[in-house]
């Protein structure tokens, strides 16, 4: 009976040990739950504070801009070179060994100058020639003349003496006309570019190029242009031409637009004339001509960074004011031209819409923000 006694007592004591430990376990337990449940909360209003919650409750510091319409163009750029609007290629007008240049390189000439001198020692002795024989035939028709005028001797020698008399003039008229064409002139007022010629040299007209004469007191800007732009440019669009090496740029128009669309490269040729008489520009200098071939009064232009795409639909995000905040809006939005970092908007925006343009990457639609 004692030892059963003693197994009861023990068995008691140990299953109150065992409910004594389940207790606090359970006690412990609900402790943990009630401290972690105040953690999260502190985390979430320090997150809320902070802008470093997660999803809707996360605060994302963003930069807007509020949206206005203004004047939208679009530019066509293409390189081209300063030209003289006068820059000739000289060359002279008759066959003939150079014996003389009268000017250099660089020298400012006038229209008529002459430049160069080509051997005329043939057609001056023949000339000279044709003076003495223009002396004894003058003299006869006199003499002929007087006679025919009293009606003595016969019409035929009067009209043969005066023939022989004009015949020889009509020589010397030609023959001082190929003298003068011996002179190599300048057709215009310019300066002397270029003298491919020398002392010696025979000459041929329209294959010697004896000298370069350009007056860039005005010059033109040409450019060759893609056939696919031929419908939108013609002359009087206006232009901006930028000089890279002057760090310039001027506002003009298209004065020459060709109507020949040249077969091996598809291009066509505009031009663009300038003034210079404070001779800023050089020939053949580089500039870039901007054809503006499209133009909006008022439209919406964006920044093309913030447009995001999803297969074919384009969209921003905007900042819309809900009871006391801002958050995201996504906007899907229809655009049209591109140019110079920025695209045209022509649906999906209005007027005072705050565009969200930094810090719009990875946000969530309804997202809170802060600007």
């Amino acid at each position: 009976m004692k030892k059963i006694l003693l197994i009861a007592i023990a068995g008691l004591f140990i299953i109150s040990c065992s409910t004594d430990k389940k207790s606090k376990l359970e006690k412990l337990k609900k402790q943990y739950q009630e401290i972690a449940e105040q953690i999260k909360n502190l985390e979430n209003e320090i997150a809320k504070e902070e802008g470093t919650g997660t999803g809707k409750d996360k605060i994302t510091e963003v930069v807007i801009t509020d949206l206005k319409k203004d004047e939208f163009n679009h530019y066509l750029e293409v390189q081209g070179k300063i030209d003289g609007d006068e820059n000739i290629a000289v060359s002279p007008k008759n066959v003939g060994v150079v014996t003389a240049i009268n000017v250099k390189e660089g020298d400012i000439v006038t229209k008529g100058q002459v430049l160069a001198q080509l051997d005329d020692a043939v057609l001056k002795q023949s000339l000279a020639t044709l003076d003495s024989s223009l002396t004894f035939v003058t003299n006869i028709y006199n003499k002929q003349k007087r006679l025919w005028d009293q009606k003595i001797g016969s019409e035929v020698q009067y009209l043969t003496a005066k023939n022989n008399k004009e015949t020889v003039e009509n020589s010397i008229k030609t023959l001082k006309e190929q003298i003068a064409m011996s002179k190599i002139v300048s057709p215009i007022n310019g300066t002397i570019e270029e003298i491919p010629i020398k002392v010696g040299q025979m000459v041929t007209p329209g294959y010697t190029t004896a000298f370069q004469v350009v007056n860039l007191s005005k010059v033109k800007v040409s450019a060759d242009v893609a056939e696919a732009y031929a419908s939108k440019l013609k002359s009087g669009n206006e232009v901006i031409v930028k000089f890279p090496d002057l760090n310039k740029e001027v506002t003009s128009k298209i004065s020459f637009s060709s109507k020949f669309i040249d077969v091996v490269n598809r291009t066509f040729t505009v031009e663009v004339k300038l003034d210079n008489s404070d001779e800023t520009y050089r020939a053949n200098m580089i500039a870039i001509i901007k054809i503006n071939d499209y133009h909006v009064d008022s439209a919406f232009s964006i920044p093309v960074n913030v447009i995001q795409k999803v297969e074919d639909e384009n969209y921003v995000y905007i900042a819309v004011k809900e009871s006391d905040k801002y958050v995201a809006k996504k906007v899907k939005i229809k655009i049209g031209q591109n140019y110079n970092g920025y695209t045209e908007v022509l649906d999906g925006l209005k007027e005072g819409d705050k565009l969200i343009t930094s810090g719009y990457q990875n946000l969530d639609d309804g997202q809170t923000l802060k600007f």
